[in-house]
């Protein structure tokens, strides 16, 4: 069998990094880790071919090789995912689907034209599927009806498919599920509530087989919630340690934590002895009363700003996520999350409006009160309105939600944000470990470089604050000049972007004040006065 792996196309998001990514010369941001897993888990006899869609085309040649063709996506992939499913089948290709979207809404991939869809975790449904195709079978739908997989049994990933030069990052998986209960959220809906890790070996030996294979930059650790069984962690991160200081740490690392990670100092000092140098933390609202609605109780437990602010005198940097449009949000949240990002000085904070995804609690929720617009999940990322009816105007968390993203990615306050962030990181007392061996300055970054100290110290009304904080940041933190440049070149993504999120946030808003929709309850959002969102100064100001 000769098989045509698939990754779909992303649209522009804040985690793209379109115009940062360019700046170094690579094509993506991560690589379809989930695509990859897949391959190892089928016949290794099989041959395979993998095209990520985020970093080159499909030629004919493609799909003339290919028997079957495999797909897998998330939600927002979904507009690229139908155009390559209508590709495979119109050259009579069998399609096969997968991954977090198809899971979610399988009736839609249906309607879309696959005819195998290989649903849930892949270490269950992928031998149904392979079984059915021993007999014979031309179309199924496979689950695994509540059953959670051993994730210390699943193989390793076949990284050698993927093109290394054309990735920002590379990525590992170590756990899958979170112990919390968040209403919004689908991932324990998803993997559920119990977090199961890998083996430290498993892990090692990943970890192993990238190193063999000539990778050596940064690795994003991509559970939704790294600390979920902390435990676990600290058996991996002992393990870890001895790994890296016998390879003089070939490779530094991220990932996504719950904000308790803030509690427990042994573990922050565990992941800095390995390299791990950020962290993103899901925030979503500094007002307590609609952490507590949304169930997000373990943000109320310590004041939020002082947690983010223990996390980054510990030497890792702290990205973060809000949401605004919550039901009981009193006017002002906008402005509320732009303060808590200024005041905990976070460089790189997401901003997105609240979104039901299905099967959460939160569209269970809504669909019972008769408020969810589009209960089928539609395209979902931070240029998207709210898919049900708020409780305050539309208009008035549009425009906050505008204001804000604006607010937050001006030139100045971003340089500023990123250069008081390094300041506390310089505080931490890092535990010591051998200097990596040095990295002679390629031509691509290099380049990146003259391209920020073009843009950024000459050419934009930053460019006295950007050459007084270099300076500074090589007064007072010298070793983190070299990271500190590279979140500065991320501004050159945050500039642009703000603008899309203007322009399509205006143009859904307008939509939806000539025409207001309608639940499925019959309901219709509320009209309100229409205003235009403000005129903002254009990102070269």
């Amino acid at each position: 069998m000769r098989v045509l792996l698939i990754y779909p196309k992303f649209p522009p998001s804040f985690w793209s990094f379109e115009e940062t990514i360019k700046l170094i010369g690579r094509k993506a941001m991560l690589p379809p880790l989930g695509l990859v897993t897949v391959a190892a888990m089928l016949p290794q006899e099989w041959e395979f071919r993998l095209v990520d869609r985020n970093v080159g085309d499909i030629t004919e040649a493609d799909w003339q090789w290919a028997d079957m063709v495999m797909l897998s996506a998330m939600i927002v992939q979904k507009a690229d995912m139908y155009s390559q499913i209508r590709a495979a089948k119109q050259r009579g290709k069998p399609v096969v689907v997968g991954g977090p979207y198809p899971t979610s809404l399988p009736h839609e991939l249906l309607d879309a034209g696959a005819d195998f869809l290989v649903l849930d975790e892949g270490e269950i449904t992928i031998p149904l599927f392979l079984d059915a195709l021993a007999r014979g079978e031309k179309r199924g739908t496979f689950r695994s009806d509540g059953v959670k997989p051993d994730v210390t049994q699943t193989p390793i990933p076949r990284f050698e498919l993927l093109d290394l030069n054309a990735y920002s990052e590379m990525s590992v998986q170590f756990s899958r599920g979170c112990p919390f209960m968040c209403e919004f959220c689908d991932i324990i809906v998803l993997y559920g509530r119990k977090p199961r890790t890998k083996a430290p070996a498993q892990i090692l030996a990943e970890l192993q087989r990238l190193y063999d294979l000539g990778w050596r930059r940064s690795i994003f650790m991509v559970d939704d919630n790294f600390i979920g069984n902390k435990k676990n962690v600290k058996v991996l991160l002992k393990d870890l340690q001895p790994w890296l200081v016998d390879r003089g740490y070939p490779f530094s690392f991220a990932t996504e934590a719950s904000v308790d990670l803030a509690q427990d100092q042994e573990m922050m000092d565990q992941m800095r002895a390995c390299n791990f140098g950020a962290v993103f933390l899901g925030i979503e609202t500094p007002d307590p009363e609609s952490l507590k609605l949304t169930k997000k109780t373990q943000n109320n437990r310590d004041p939020l700003n002082e947690s983010v602010n223990r996390i980054t005198r510990s030497g890792i940097q702290v990205m973060a996520g809000f949401i605004i449009g919550f039901d009981n949000e009193k006017t002002g949240a906008g402005e509320r999350i732009v303060q808590f990002v200024e005041e905990t000085a976070i460089p790189k904070a997401t901003f997105s409006m609240l979104q039901a995804l299905p099967d959460t609690g939160l569209s269970k929720r809504l669909a019972a009160e008769g408020r969810l617009i589009d209960s089928q999940g539609g395209d979902i990322n931070q240029t998207t309105l709210l898919n049900f009816i708020p409780t305050r105007p539309v208009d008035e968390i549009a425009r906050e939600y505008v204001n804000g993203f604006w607010t937050l990615y001006d030139p100045i306050k971003y340089l500023e944000r990123t250069y008081r962030h390094f300041l506390m990181l310089g505080e931490a007392d890092f535990p010591k470990k051998p200097k990596s061996a040095k990295r002679r300055l390629d031509r691509a970054t290099l380049r990146a470089l003259l391209i920020v100290f073009w843009r950024q110290g000459i050419k934009r009304k930053s460019r006295f604050v950007f050459w007084k904080r270099l300076w500074q940041m090589y007064r007072k933190n010298p070793g983190g000049v070299a990271s500190y440049l590279g979140t500065c070149s991320q501004a050159e993504h945050f500039l642009l972007y703000r603008e899309l999120v203007r322009t399509e946030i205006s143009q859904q808003l307008a939509a939806w004040q000539k025409a207001p929709p309608t639940s499925a309850s019959g309901e219709t959002v509320a009209r309100s006065t229409p205003r235009p969102l403000p005129v903002l100064q254009a990102a070269g100001g």
